[in-house]
């Protein structure tokens, strides 16, 4: 019995390992949808807000940061305000999307 629940227990951690979200897989996925307005660290690109007369948040800050991961993906997937969604992004790279912009903490 003991050995069962020990095969089980490594298991289910290696399934938790090799699905957690990688922050530099998203960096890629950041670079690719996201960059270009919010960009390369977070920080609005001026041109396109001027363009959309939109007051975009830094990514770094605080108040975007306590967004919770599910309505960060939420806002990636249906968009915000003038924000179109981005429906390229989608399953693990979402994920990733969401770390990456997590380890841009202030």
């Amino acid at each position: 019995m003991r050995i069962i629940l020990t095969v089980l227990t490594f298991a289910c951690l290696s399934e938790a390992v090799a699905s957690a979200a990688d922050a530099k897989a998203g960096q890629a996925v950041y670079d690719k949808s996201c960059k270009s307005c919010h960009g390369p660290d977070g920080t609005a690109n001026p041109a396109i807000a001027k363009m959309f007369k939109v007051d975009m948040r830094d990514l770094k800050s605080t108040e975007v940061q306590a967004i919770s991961d599910d309505d960060l993906k939420s806002i990636i997937t249906g968009g915000k305000g003038k924000m179109k969604p981005v429906t390229s992004v989608s399953g693990p790279a979402l994920d990733d999307a969401v770390a990456y912009v997590r380890s841009l903490k202030k």
